[in-house]
């Protein structure tokens, strides 16, 4: 969930949005994926932002099926425009907001079951309660045992000290909105372990980023 701009690069496809912050991270984070992701299977990506994660990783991972979603209309057009010539395995994107259970997918019938579930960028920008829908979606949406969420991202940590630059990050967040702001890795945790999420890895990530990786129990 990048900021996102508008672009008519004669290189990228019409209609699409671009964030440099999802170029930049792309390739760190399909390195932890490629190591951790099934080889086949199903993945929702929420909140997908441009939709350029999807593209490359659907690019990187043709034995899964990516099936991006944004609560944006803005943002799911500009997956569209990604997708257009991408991958058979790169879906339609879903407007699923995290923190509405009314627009999740199904949890009944065929086909309902997720092997993984990838997020970037929300819980910062966003409020609580969209972390909290998130851990909730993916304690009901998850395979188990042994379906992966996989988390990226800035977060406070108890026992390190806040970088200067997310110190600053967290300060510009909360002026634009008191709800937004650095989440606490281990209150993340804590909530995942509520939804019966075991945390299964830490991995240090680029620019003071992480990326947290739990499992279905």
């Amino acid at each position: 969930m990048d900021s996102l701009v508008a672009t008519d690069g004669a290189a990228l496809p019409p209609g699409a949005l671009s964030s440099p912050a999802a170029r930049r991270n792309a390739a760190p984070i399909l390195g932890v994926l490629k190591a951790h992701m099934p080889k086949k299977g199903r993945v929702l990506e929420v909140a997908a932002g441009s939709g350029e994660h999807a593209l490359i990783f659907a690019c990187a991972l043709p034995g899964v099926t990516w099936t991006p979603s944004d609560p944006s209309r803005e943002a799911r057009d500009s997956i569209d425009a990604w997708r257009r010539d991408g991958p058979s395995n790169l879906r339609k994107p879903l407007p699923l907001d995290a923190a509405d259970p009314a627009t999740w997918p199904p949890t009944a019938g065929p086909e309902t079951a997720w092997d993984a579930v990838y997020c970037a960028n929300m819980a910062h920008i966003s409020p609580w309660s969209a972390t909290e829908g998130l851990m909730v979606l993916a304690g009901r949406m998850l395979r188990g045992p042994g379906g992966l969420l996989a988390l990226y991202g800035p977060y406070r940590e108890a026992d390190l000290p806040l970088s200067p630059s997310n110190a600053a990050f967290d300060e510009s967040l909360k002026a634009r909105n008191p709800s937004w702001g650095l989440r606490a890795r281990e209150d993340v945790e804590d909530l995942a372990r509520s939804q019966e999420l075991v945390a299964t890895r830490r991995v240090q990530m680029p620019s003071n980023n992480l990326m947290l990786l739990f499992r279905r129990a």
